[in-house]
């Protein structure tokens, strides 16, 4: 196996050699200075160096050490340093962890202590070599651009495969930033249009005077500023698909007409008469409740029934726990790429903080507040103020599994009473288990003094459960 690259900055001749003679294992490369320090690290990137503060030309201060410190940091973020200070000057050693040092070594040194420090440090830059490769490819789903690994979402992205190849209008159901238009472009990607044009409208974007000439087109002279004929996005879109996002703003008149172009596929520009035949497929998606919006007279029902032959809802990523870490990484990969930054990942208040935060926005919130993250982050490691989150109150959580699988069973055994609306045979049913057993574990986490309507008990049960049926 090759050797593994040890970078030392140091000015003396005789510690020089004793490094070399201590790492045999290592392919040791010497600096005398910052130049040469910056030389190295800008050609050949190392994963651990060894740093002296005191270079010449102040080899009595720490000043130029710091200096080496700070540029072969940007140049070479991912460099494991670990600083070499005077006994007693731990004041420089903390603040050499604080602009971005692995960790410190006093001198007189110690080389079996150093030893173990450059072991550790070897090792967790191969560990971190391993996770930028993973995140570089995260466990994505089957449609790009979509980066999940939670089941609800991996079925909205099979659900989006079936319907991709046949020719029937799909709604999107989901809250802004969870993706709709991304899935949107997989349906047309995946299916049999996928080499003509995808146009995308966001109808709560455009003034409603101006809606129906985006929609339809117009003549020349159709009105003040129609100086041209111009085409509107749905003849734009002929062979190929057009994406209605937020179709539950559509004013009323306009949703009179897209329902006559989805009955026969004709649409008349603005000011004409001609009648232009299209092949088009609509998808459309909306962050609104249409049924409450049909209900007060908002939105055409018969336009609602067109529009939905197939109706795929998106859940928040509230409800995608297991997303928030993966896209929070993944977003972290992408904008340290992107702005040649050279952070390492979350701290643990960080980590809370992003578990617990609603994501009002979903995944859109969750991408800006990483990008800003990594342009604002001073330190390796992202914390939560970074992202602008607040540290959980109640701290990290407890991470006992025993206390883990109480917490879980819990959950659903309150899910599995609500749903049955406390009728014990219907929970036992949903919970795969005995009646009796259900209320074994009724009795582990409280609930066996709670009554109900609809409880109907086993026979011979306690008398906590109350008989209702009888």
């Amino acid at each position: 196996m090759a050797k593994a690259k040890l970078l030392i900055v140091e000015d003396d001749e005789g510690l020089c050699s004793q490094y070399r003679w201590a790492f045999p294992n290592c392919d040791v490369m010497i600096a005398h200075s910052r130049p040469q320090a910056v030389a190295m690290a800008k050609r050949d990137p190392v994963p651990v160096a060894i740093m002296d503060l005191g270079l010449p030309p102040d080899p009595d201060g720490v000043s130029e050490g710091f200096a080496t410190l700070a540029e072969v940091l940007r140049l070479s973020p991912q460099t494991n340093v670990i600083v070499v200070t005077g006994n007693g000057d731990r004041k420089h050693a903390l603040r050499a962890i604080a602009s971005g040092a692995y960790d410190f070594c006093e001198k007189p040194i110690q080389l079996e202590v150093l030893r173990t420090i450059i072991d550790r440090a070897l090792h967790l830059h191969k560990l971190e070599d391993e996770n930028r490769r993973l995140a570089a490819e995260p466990a994505r789903s089957p449609i790009e651009r979509i980066v999940t690994a939670h089941p609800a979402m991996l079925k909205v992205c099979r659900d989006i495969e079936k319907v991709a190849s046949a020719n029937v209008p799909v709604l999107l159901l989901g809250e802004s930033g969870t993706g709709k238009e991304a899935l949107a472009r997989a349906v047309h990607d995946l299916g049999p249009r996928a080499k003509h044009p995808f146009v995308a409208l966001n109808c709560g974007a455009i003034p409603e005077n101006l809606l129906e000439s985006e929609l339809f087109g117009h003549e020349r002279g159709a009105f003040t500023g129609a100086v041209k004929q111009t085409i509107g996005k749905i003849e734009g879109a002929n062979k190929g698909t057009l994406f209605l996002d937020e179709v539950g703003d559509l004013p009323h008149p306009l949703q009179v007409k897209l329902l006559r172009f989805l009955q026969d596929q004709i649409v008349e520009r603005v000011g004409g008469r001609q009648r232009i035949q299209v092949d088009v497929r609509i998808v459309s998606a909306t962050n609104a409740n249409l049924d409450e919006k049909i209900a007060q007279g908002a939105f055409r029902g018969d336009l609602f029934y067109r529009m939905n032959a197939v109706t795929i809802r998106i859940p928040p990523l509230r409800e995608r726990e297991s997303d928030v870490m993966l896209l929070a990484n993944y977003f972290l990969n992408r904008f340290n790429q992107e702005f040649s930054r050279g952070l390492r990942g979350f701290t643990d208040e960080a980590t809370a903080a992003l578990a617990e935060h609603a994501w009002p926005g979903n995944v859109r919130e969750l991408e800006n507040r990483v990008k800003r993250a990594v342009v604002m982050a001073e330190r390796r490691l992202i914390d939560a103020p970074d992202l602008e989150l607040a540290p959980p109150e109640a701290g990290l959580p407890d991470l006992d599994l025993r206390l883990a699988r109480l917490r879980a069973e819990r959950h659903v055994l309150q899910e599995a009473l609500v749903r049955s609306n406390h009728t014990l045979s219907v929970a036992a049913r949903l919970l795969g288990v005995s009646r009796p057993t259900l209320y074994s574990l009724m009795d582990v986490h409280g609930f066996s003094g709670e009554t109900s309507a609809a409880i109907d008990p086993l026979p011979g049960a306690r008398a906590t459960v109350q008989d209702t049926q009888g």
